[in-house]
């Protein structure tokens, strides 16, 4: 009788230990996932956030500097040689062209890419827009030149900057998403930790409670004081 309850036990504990770490195993693979989630999320927001939003800044930037310079262009009296407006012109448009070609090698969200596509259209309608301001001054027709660069070229560049803005509100809002992702991904492993150590305590109960239950049975009470012992292997 002892002997079949001892082997109940032990059947009972075995099956039990068995499916805490099979639970602790699917919980450690879960932790992984979650962990390259984490570490997926952090590398988006490095490489598709941050850095695409330091592009929108540049890009600004040297949109501001082509303005800027036609602007002085148009103000000083043309003091400045044509040629050398083109050349400075042409440096900001190339260096415009590899921020919107560095901005379009991330991942961009559906928004993201309709808006870029927007900003290049509009890019592009400015720079026509200045090349028709220079044609108007190069050909003698100032007051043209500086109501095109009033009229349509602040219009324009106006719109360029929104669609630059509104790239950067985007950025932003696709970073705070990744960000709820990644606060996620931790609660999830911070469970599956707790719920791992919980485990292990657990084991160790069992562990504990199997040790004494055999050594209760192993040195029984018997009559007049003697013990019968008992091999439970």
């Amino acid at each position: 009788m002892k002997w079949s309850f001892v082997i109940q036990q032990k059947l009972k504990a075995a099956f039990l230990l068995t499916g805490i770490m099979l639970a602790i195993i699917l919980g450690t693979l879960v932790s992984r996932q979650n962990i390259k989630g984490i570490n997926k999320s952090f590398s988006s927001i490095y490489q598709d956030r941050l850095l695409p939003t330091t592009t929108i800044i540049y890009m600004t930037e040297n949109l501001y500097g082509k303005r800027l310079t036609l602007e002085r262009y148009l103000l000083s009296g043309q003091d400045m040689p044509v040629g050398d407006l083109k050349e400075r012109l042409q440096h900001h448009n190339a260096k415009i062209d590899s921020l919107v070609t560095s901005f379009e090698g991330t991942y961009l969200v559906d928004q993201e890419a309709k808006s870029l596509v927007a900003l290049k259209n509009r890019m592009n309608e400015y720079a026509l827009l200045e090349k028709m301001i220079l044609n108007f001054y190069t050909s003698g027709h100032y007051e043209e030149g500086k109501k095109l660069f009033e009229g349509a070229g602040a219009s324009t560049f106006q719109s360029t900057i929104m669609n630059l803005n509104e790239l950067t509100t985007i950025q932003s809002s696709v970073g705070q998403e990744l960000i709820k992702e990644s606060k996620s991904d931790i609660a999830n492993v911070d469970n599956i930790l707790l719920f791992q150590i919980s485990m292990a305590v657990v084991i160790g109960l069992i562990i504990l409670a199997v040790i004494q239950s055999a050594q209760i049975i192993k040195h029984p009470g018997g009559k007049g004081g003697k013990e019968h012992q008992f091999n439970l292997n």
